[in-house]
C-alpha cells in the first residue's frame, strides 16, 4: 500500500511535468499559440457563440457529423465560424464521428461534409469519436485512420478528439498517435475550472490539445489549452485567414463596420472590458461576453432585448445574423431545429411525414440526430437526411405528448 500510494503520488508530478515541458520545449516551430486558450462549441452555444474569458484566442466549432449513417449539420456553424472571425479569434472545425468501424458511413459523411467547411484551408478540422464504436477494435481504428487521411486530403489539420478511457476500450490509439495529433479531455470535477489541472492530463503520445474542463465558467463551456501551436494552422502570424470562405468573409465585414451602424435587429456581444450601463449602474459579470438583439437605438446608445438595458455602442461589438449559402435547405414545411431523439416505442421511417413507409424502423432506445420538423395532422414529425441525402421522417410526438426523449 505505501509503494502504491508512492507510485500514484510519483505519477501525478510526472504527469504534471510531462504537461508542463510540453510548452516549454516544443520547437519554435509551434509559433505564438502555444499555451493559448479557446473553447469549442456545438449549437448548445448557438448562433454566435460563448466565451469564457476576453484572453480566449481560439474557437473550434462543430460543422455537423453522422450517427451510424445519418447525417446532419449543426445550423449554428456558419455563424459561429462569422462570429469567431469577427471577434479576432481563430475559428476551427469538429466534426461528429459515430460511424463505428464503417469506412462507408465515414466516407459518406465527409463527401457531404468536407466541401462545408467554414475555415480557413490548413486549420483543424478534428473527428469527434466518442460513442457508437464496433467491436472489432482494428476495424474501429482503420475506420478513424481512414477519415482523418481524408481529411488531411482535402488540406485541413487532422485531430482526433476523445477520451483515453474510450480509446484504449474500442481503438489502438497508438496506430492513431503515430501518425496524426490528438485533442483528449480529462476533467478533474465539474467546478468552475479557468486553467487547466496537469494532475489530470490524459498521458500519450503526440497530444496537441487538452480539453481540461467542461465547466470552464460557470452554467458550463469546454476549456481547452493549445500544448503545440496547433490552432496557429491556417492562420497568418496576426491571426488573419489565410483563404476565405462565406464565413470568413461575413466575419472580416463584421469586423470592418463601424459601430455607428449598428441598428435594430443586429446582434451585439457585450465586451469583457465593458463596466458600466448607459445609466451608470454597473454591468453584472454574467453578461459580459453574452449575445444580445438590439432593440432601439438612440444616439450611441444601444436599447438590449432580453435584459432591456440601455449601453453604450463602444462596449459592444457587431455579430454576424447569417452567412448566405453554408447550409442545405430544408424540405418544404420543415422548420429548422437540430437535436437528437430517442425512441421509447418502435417507430416507423417515412419518405414523406406520415406516408411512403421505408420498411425501416426505430426501436425503444435508438436514437436518430435530426434537422428540422413538420407538423402534420395529430403528428409532430422529426426530419433527418440520409446517407444518401434523401431525407426521411420519423413521428416524435401524437396529440402532443412526445414518443421518446429529447437531448
Amino acid at each position: 500500500m505505501i509503494r502504491q500510494k508512492w507510485g500514484n503520488k510519483m505519477k501525478k508530478k510526472l504527469l504534471t511535468l510531462t504537461a508542463s515541458l510540453l510548452l516549454i520545449l516544443t520547437p519554435l516551430t509551434a509559433m505564438a499559440s502555444k499555451g493559448d486558450q479557446g473553447v469549442d462549441w456545438a449549437r448548445y452555444q448557438g448562433m454566435s457563440g460563448v466565451f469564457g474569458y476576453p484572453s480566449d484566442k481560439f474557437v473550434i466549432s462543430q460543422l455537423g457529423g453522422t450517427v451510424h449513417g445519418s447525417i446532419y449539420e449543426q445550423y449554428t456553424y456558419p455563424t459561429q465560424v462569422a462570429s469567431a472571425i469577427a471577434a479576432g479569434k481563430r475559428a476551427h472545425t469538429y466534426l461528429w464521428g459515430e460511424f463505428g468501424s464503417s469506412k462507408t458511413q465515414a466516407k459518406a459523411m465527409l463527401d457531404y461534409m468536407l466541401p462545408k467547411v467554414q475555415t480557413p484551408k490548413g486549420s483543424i478540422v478534428a473527428l469527434d469519436y466518442e460513442d457508437g464504436a464496433s467491436g472489432d477494435k482494428q476495424a474501429n481504428t482503420d475506420a478513424i485512420m481512414y477519415a482523418l487521411k481524408r481529411i488531411k486530403d482535402a488540406g485541413y489539420t487532422p485531430m482526433l478528439y476523445g477520451y483515453l478511457n474510450y480509446f484504449n476500450a474500442h481503438v489502438y490509439l497508438s496506430q492513431v498517435s503515430g501518425t496524426y495529433k490528438l485533442w483528449l479531455g480529462e476533467y478533474p470535477d465539474y467546478k468552475v475550472t479557468p486553467k487547466p489541472n496537469y494532475n489530470y492530463f490524459p498521458s500519450w503520445e503526440n497530444v496537441a490539445l487538452f480539453q481540461f474542463t467542461s465547466t470552464y465558467i460557470a452554467g458550463g463551456l469546454d476549456g481547452n489549452i493549445d500544448l503545440t501551436g496547433i490552432t496557429d494552422n491556417g492562420y497568418t502570424s496576426k491571426d488573419n485567414p489565410k483563404t476565405n470562405t462565406n464565413a470568413i468573409k461575413a466575419g472580416k465585414k463584421a469586423e470592418r463596420t463601424p459601430k455607428s451602424d449598428i441598428s435594430k435587429g443586429d446582434k451585439v456581444k457585450i465586451n469583457f472590458s465593458a463596466s458600466k450601463w448607459s445609466t451608470g449602474q454597473s454591468i453584472p459579470k454574467w453578461v459580459k461576453g453574452q449575445t444580445y438583439t438590439v432593440s432601439a437605438k438612440s444616439g450611441n446608445k444601444l436599447l438590449l432585448a432580453g435584459i432591456n438595458s440601455w449601453i453604450s455602442k463602444s462596449n459592444v461589438e457587431l455579430l454576424v445574423n447569417n452567412v448566405p449559402n453554408t447550409y442545405k435547405k430544408l424540405p418544404n414545411g420543415v422548420k429548422r431545429e437540430a437535436g437528437i431523439f430517442t425512441a421509447n416505442t418502435t417507430l416507423h421511417v417515412w419518405n414523406k411525414p406520415g406516408t411512403s413507409y421505408t420498411g425501416v424502423n426505430y426501436y425503444r432506445g435508438e436514437s436518430v440526430r435530426y434537422q428540422g420538423y413538420i407538423h402534420k395532422g395529430n403528428y409532430i414529425y422529426a426530419a433527418y437526411q440520409s446517407t444518401g441525402g434523401a431525407w426521411h421522417y420519423v413521428a416524435v410526438r401524437e396529440n402532443g405528448i412526445a414518443l421518446g426523449t429529447f437531448k
